[in-house]
C-alpha cells in the first residue's frame, strides 16, 4: 500500500479513484501521566509520556486508515493528512484521511 501527502505517484498513473477512506482513534490521558506531565511542566521540557501517546494513536489511526482503503479495493492512499479534535476534557480523537485509488 502506498500512502503519501502527494496527490501524485511519480510514475504511476491512477487507474481509479475509489474515495475517502479514514481510520480514527479516541485517547484518554492517564493520571500517573498527569502527575509527570505536571512536574514536567513545572521544570520544563518536552513531555515524553504524552508524546509517545499521541505517535501511537496517529499509528493506529492510520493503520484503521489503511485497512478501509484494503477493504475497498484500494492499492493507495493519496493526499493523505492527519487531524485531530479534543472530545472532553483527558480525551483526543485522531483522525487519518485520504483518497483511496487503484494504481497501475
Amino acid at each position: 500500500m502506498i500512502v503519501t501527502t502527494a496527490e501524485v505517484v511519480e510514475g504511476r498513473r491512477i487507474r481509479r479513484v475509489i474515495g475517502l477512506v479514514k481510520g480514527n482513534t479516541v485517547r484518554a490521558r492517564f493520571f500517573v501521566h498527569d502527575i509527570l506531565a505536571g512536574l514536567k511542566n513545572i521544570i520544563g521540557g518536552e513531555i515524553s509520556e504524552y508524546t509517545k501517546l499521541l505517535a501511537q494513536a496517529r499509528e493506529q489511526a492510520l493503520d484503521r486508515m489503511v485497512e478501509d482503503a484494503q477493504r475497498q479495493g484500494a492499492n493507495g492512499v493519496l493526499a493523505m493528512r492527519f487531524t485531530s479534535a479534543s472530545l472532553m476534557q483527558g480525551a483526543s480523537e485522531i483522525l487519518a484521511y485520504g483518497t483511496a485509488v487503484e494504481l497501475e
